[in-house]
């Protein structure tokens, strides 16, 4: 009987070189994957400061972080006393680094509003540009209250019983009805001062001028007024507010917005601003208007976008920021975060790590800009 070849005990060469490749990499400078460990118990800060090092989004949270924070020390860097300097079109001090945050809608109608308004109480940011909705969502929730629903509330029933979904969240529509009683007496007295005085308003004026009206704490664009921050809304009619424009217009028409003002107004922001940072939250509009600001000045220091658009179909708001240095929105030199997420749970924390902690030198930053002569013309 012949004999079975004896089985061969060596792996296989190309194997070998395969699975145990060699590796060139130098770890000397290389950072460590690592998370938070809970047996040091519940430490918040320490737990999203771990971020940064534990890999994919969660590390771009982290440089988020960093990069926000960059724009802040470059912005306290200068004390508000030795800053003489004041743009010509928003009458706001020109601090060492202005800072711009867009936002979309969803944004105010959920709970990033207070957010949001916590950062201009405190005078912690130079500007703000939103679509229509997150300007009336804000006074429509001075007015009434926005409530929980569920995403997948059928939309037909919903119609029929008066009430408005925006995802899992739900508007009884009496709140827009209280927002045009609210509204039209202001136009009207708009459209008086538009024709007696010859006041040319703007998107900005007139978001300014709600935010007097509305006299409400509660409110972004209360302290936005309060503040001296211009609000640019360049699409301010693609929403509520447009509807009660659309109305008044058959009731009284003749009231006009200008929004080459606001342009220029914005965009000499960007122009003169000794440093530029962009925060943006979501997509669309927003985006591309702070972003179009800044090419005005050869591009922004330092950027952050959040939102959940993907390129592959071209969109502005998908872009990552490399196409936004192409076409000089953002520096060169520049170290843009895109974080993948949705703002509404990713924002407030960015802000814990970030403002929240400068709240001390913001307001004592803000206490001693009251008592600093004013400009003068």
């Amino acid at each position: 009987m012949a004999s079975t070849p004896k089985a061969s005990t060596d792996v296989p060469s190309i194997a070998a070189e395969a699975v145990l490749a060699k590796s060139d990499f130098d770890s000397t400078n290389a950072t460590v994957v690592k998370g938070y460990d809970f047996n040091n118990g519940i430490d918040h800060h320490a737990l999203l400061s771990s971020y940064t090092t534990c890999g994919f989004s969660a590390t771009k949270f982290g440089l988020a972080v960093q990069e926000i924070i960059r724009m802040i020390n470059k912005k306290l860097e200068v004390p508000v006393e030795d800053i003489t300097d004041f743009n010509s079109h928003t009458n706001r001090r020109l601090s060492n680094c202005t800072i711009f945050l867009g936002l979309t809608s969803n944004l105010v109608s959920c709970g990033v509003r207070e957010t949001i308004r916590y950062l201009v109480e405190h005078n912690m940011v130079d500007c703000l540009v939103v679509t229509a909705g997150g300007v009336e969502e804000d006074f429509i929730k001075c007015l009434g209250n926005t409530y929980m629903g569920a995403f997948d509330l059928p939309g037909k029933d919903l119609r029929r019983r008066g009430v408005n979904r925006i995802g899992n969240m739900l508007v009884p529509n009496d709140n827009y009805v209280k927002f045009e009683n609210w509204l039209m007496p202001i136009l009207d007295q708009m459209l008086e001062e538009q024709n007696s005085q010859g006041m040319k308003w703007t998107p900005s004026k007139v978001i300014h001028r709600l935010g007097k009206e509305i006299n409400d704490k509660s409110s972004i664009y209360y302290w936005c007024y309060q503040n001296n921050i211009p609000v640019f809304s360049p699409a301010l009619t693609d929403g509520s507010i447009g509807d009660m424009l659309y109305f008044h217009s058959h009731k009284t028409s003749g009231l006009v917005l200008d929004i080459v003002e606001d342009v220029r107004k914005m965009n000499n922001q960007a122009v003169t601003a000794k440093h530029s940072g962009m925060i943006i939250l979501g997509g669309g509009l927003v985006k591309h208007h702070v972003s179009n600001a800044n090419l005005m000045r050869n591009g922004a220091d330092f950027s952050v976008n959040v939102n959940t658009g993907q390129e592959f179909d071209g969109s502005d708001s998908g872009a990552p920021p490399d196409e936004a240095v192409s076409w000089g929105k953002i520096k060169m030199d520049a170290t843009p975060v895109k974080l993948c997420a949705d703002a509404s749970f990713a924002f407030p924390l960015i802000v814990a790590e970030t403002f929240a902690r400068y709240q001390q030198q913001f307001d004592q930053r803000l206490e001693k800009e009251k008592s600093l002569p004013k400009k003068t013309a």
